[in-house]
Order: C-alpha cells, then sequence, then structure tokens
C-alpha cells in the first residue's frame, strides 16, 4: 500500500501533525465510537453489561485489514461500512452473543463523525499546547523588547518608528485570539454524533422497546450517555445535515493558521539580507540551498506561510458542505473528509513551528538602529510636519518636507534653515518618537497574564 508521510507536504512533513491524523488513528477512533455505543446502551439496560465489555476488549486488542479497508470504501464510498464485519469477527472470536451487539441501531455517519469529532478533540488539545508555548515564548519577547526601537513599515516603506515589543505584542495579540476560538471549540464545538438511519433513532428506541427499556424519549436519552462516554457534548438533536461543527472547525482552523501566517510573513520580511533585524533559530542543515552554500532561507517561516495559504482554501470545502440536501447528503459529507484531515495537519504542524520560532527567534537591535537611521531622519518626518505646522502652516510644513525628502536633503539642515530656534537633535531622534508602543504592548502582556481589565 502506498503512503503519505508528508514528502510533499512541508507544512507538517516530520511534526507531530502525521500520527494523531493517520488512517490507523481514525480506525482506532471509530472503534472507540462502537464501545462508546455499546457501553451507552448497557448503561440503559438494552444490552448486557458483558457484551459491552467484550466489545471493549475486542476494541484493544483488534488488529483490522486496513488494505480491506481501504478497499470497502471503494465499493460503498465510507469506511465504516467494511470496518463493522471485521470488527464483529474479532468480537466473535472472543464471544459469539457479544457480536450480536456489535453497532446496534448505528449507522455509518454516527460512527464516523463521533470519531472525527474525538480526533478532533485530541488534536486540537494538542494544538493548543502548541499555541501556548508560542504564546509565552512571544510574551518573553514582548518583554524583553518592549523599548527596543525598530522601523515601522506600512505598504513596504518605513512610516514612523515603531519597537519591537510592540511588533511582537501583535503577533502575541493574535495568538491569544486563536486560543481563545480554540477553547470555545474544545468546550462548546465538539458534540459525538449520534441519529440513526435518518436522525430519528428509530432503531436505537426498536432496541430499547426489545429489551423492555422503552422511554417516552424514543432513542434521544441514548444521546447524552453516549457523548459522556466519548467525552465529548450531548448535541441537541443529530446533525447528520446540519454541518455546524464543521464549519466551526473550519472557521477556527482557517483563523488559527492564518493568525500564525502573519507571525511568519513578517519573520520572512524581517529575515531578509537588506534589512537583517531577525534571524531564525539555528538548527543543522536548517535553510541550507541545493546550489548557495551561503543561504541561510527562513524555512520555519516558510513552512507555516505554507499552511496559512493552504487551509483557507480547504475550509471553503468544509463551509459549502454545510449546504447538505436532505437528512444525510451524497456528497456533501463525503467532501469534508479530507480536506478536514489536512486542515488539522497543517495548523497542528504550523503550531509546532511557530512554537519553536518564536522560542529560538533571533533578535538583532543593533541592525533595527541602523535601519532607523539610515533614511537621515525621514522616519520621524510626520514628527517634524506637527512641530512645522503652528510655524509654516500645515500644508506649507507638508510640502516642504515632501520636497527634502523626495530629493535627499538632511532633515537637520531643513529644520537648521526653517527653524533654527527648535532643539534638532531631539526632534530627528527615532528613539523619542515611538509614541504609545511600550504601553500598548503593556496592555498585550496583561492579556497574556491574566491580568487585562
Amino acid at each position: 500500500m502506498s503512503t503519505d508521510t508528508g514528502l510533499l507536504s512541508p507544512g507538517w512533513a516530520a511534526t507531530p501533525g502525521a500520527e494523531p491524523l493517520s488512517d490507523e488513528a481514525w480506525v482506532l477512533a471509530m472503534l472507540d465510537v462502537e464501545v462508546a455505543l455499546a457501553r451507552a446502551q448497557a448503561e440503559l439496560g438494552v444490552l448486557p453489561a458483558g457484551a459491552a465489555e467484550t466489545i471493549a476488549t475486542a476494541a484493544r486488542t483488534a488488529h483490522l485489514d486496513l488494505a480491506a479497508l481501504v478497499a470497502g470504501v471503494h465499493a460503498t464510498a465510507n469506511p465504516v461500512v467494511g470496518l463493522v464485519p471485521q470488527f464483529t469477527k474479532v468480537v466473535a472470536e472472543l464471544d459469539p452473543a457479544a457480536a450480536e451487539y456489535v453497532h446496534r441501531g448505528g449507522t455509518s455517519q454516527d460512527v464516523l463523525d463521533s470519531a472525527t469529532m474525538l480526533i478532533c478533540s485530541r488534536t486540537l488539545a494538542w494544538l493548543r499546547d502548541d499555541l501556548q508555548r508560542t504564546a509565552t515564548a512571544l510574551a518573553l519577547l514582548v518583554t524583553e523588547h518592549r523599548d527596543t526601537p525598530m522601523v515601522g513599515r506600512t505598504l513596504t516603506q518605513h512610516a514612523v518608528p515603531t519597537t519591537f515589543g510592540l511588533k511582537a505584542a501583535g503577533w502575541l495579540h493574535l495568538v491569544l485570539d486563536a486560543c481563545d476560538r480554540l477553547d470555545w471549540l474544545l468546550d462548546n464545538g465538539l458534540p459525538a454524533s449520534l441519529g440513526g438511519a435518518a436522525g430519528t433513532l428509530s432503531a436505537y428506541a426498536e432496541y430499547a422497546a426489545i429489551a423492555g427499556r422503552a422511554t417516552d424519549e424514543r432513542g434521544a436519552e441514548l444521546i447524552a450517555p453516549f457523548a459522556a462516554q466519548l467525552g465529548l457534548t450531548a448535541p441537541l438533536v443529530p446533525w447528520h445535515a446540519i454541518r455546524t461543527p464543521i464549519a466551526d472547525l473550519a472557521s477556527v482552523l482557517a483563523f488559527t493558521a492564518t493568525a500564525l501566517g502573519k507571525f511568519a510573513a513578517d519573520v520572512q520580511v524581517l529575515t531578509r539580507t537588506e534589512i537583517g533585524e531577525l534571524v531564525e533559530p539555528p538548527a543543522a542543515g536548517r535553510g541550507s540551498s541545493s546550489a548557495m552554500p551561503q543561504k541561510r532561507n527562513p524555512v520555519l517561516a516558510t513552512m507555516i506561510t505554507t499552511t496559512a495559504r493552504q487551509v483557507p482554501p480547504y475550509t471553503l470545502v468544509l463551509l459549502q458542505a454545510v449546504a447538505a440536501e436532505d437528512e444525510r447528503s451524497a456528497g456533501g459529507w463525503h467532501a469534508e473528509w479530507q480536506p478536514l484531515r489536512e486542515c488539522l495537519r497543517l495548523v497542528l504542524g504550523a503550531a509546532g513551528n511557530a512554537a519553536e520560532l518564536a522560542e529560538g527567534l533571533e533578535v538583532r537591535p543593533a541592525a533595527m538602529l541602523d535601519n532607523l537611521r539610515r533614511t537621515g531622519g525621514a522616519v520621524v518626518s510626520e514628527r517634524i510636519s506637527a512641530v512645522l505646522t503652528p510655524l509654516l502652516g500645515k500644508q506649507k510644513a507638508k510640502q516642504l518636507l515632501a520636497e527634502a525628502t523626495a530629493t535627499g536633503q538632511p532633515l537637520a539642515d531643513v529644520l537648521a534653515d526653517t527653524a533654527p530656534q527648535l532643539p534638532v537633535d531631539d526632534l530627528l531622534d527615532p528613539l523619542r518618537y515611538t509614541g504609545a508602543a511600550g504601553p500598548l504592548a503593556d496592555r498585550v502582556l496583561a492579556r497574556y497574564h491574566g491580568t487585562a481589565p
């Protein structure tokens, strides 16, 4: 059987993004769902407790034929149809009577959707840890470089002075935004799926009636214990064709990818040879070129930006699947699986790469200062314009400075000729024109420490 281990996927290759999202991981999650279903029914007295535990034992020891499952997907358009008879055979080898209770009343979508939510829960918890690592490292950068001056750039050009602390605070703010969204999803947005053939729970109700355990809820009483067995939230109603959980995942994953992408994009700019304000953490062989020995490419940032560019298009597929026809969709549901897995792989990989990047990022304050002084004071022309306005008028002051900077005339000379009474050196010092950069960085640090108002 061919494999996909990330050879053409630098966004998650050789990161934790592969292992918890493999085909094998999905099979194990589906078996977990079958166990949860049996145990929840046993809890309600619909099947023998011993049978449920035999099913659980079989799930722990089962070695299913993955190649046969893949062949079954081609035959039936989902992996559960082939999984159930294989797993039933394993249970029957332990106890033929218990095998009668495997997948009782279940449908393929219940198993695969619930398994998907299990996979997402496990993956997003891992993702949350890496985002926290990234946030911690960025908070240290903000603290250390709160007042380190650097050029603020707009539309690729020097604008006004800022601080590296404020720039890093912007990255931190985005990561904290991603954490908040992820926390909500982990706490509220990952429901178990249980609806039976068409979302009515009719088979579950029938089996309960046969066992003498019928209730007025007619099968709906199974939802809560089933979800509890899996550690997932209990949905209000079956969501076979109500794809809010998938849309929520799409939104959070897209935002997280692009939030980390902003961090990486800035690092890519600031590591340019002619800027040289940042350097990625070193590692043997990292960033090397096959042709140019001098190269030290920003590889971590590159792997993060590839995620930021791939995930949003994938999530469009997930959002389009919300417009699902009927009680279960022919094609819409099926279209979700691989894009969702790739989103999870990519974002998990990006978070690991972002944590490593933030923890080892080398900051070069001297290069930042050199770049601030590169334009001979033009970086503070906004300040000079404000100071000259009361003396010359707004339009005349702006025109004077525009002409001077266009011709390369030093602003010190302009001030000496126009307003010699002004403190030229102080006005042209970029370190004295960073505005509220420090206090604004402090606000983000307060949010990180949980002390923001």
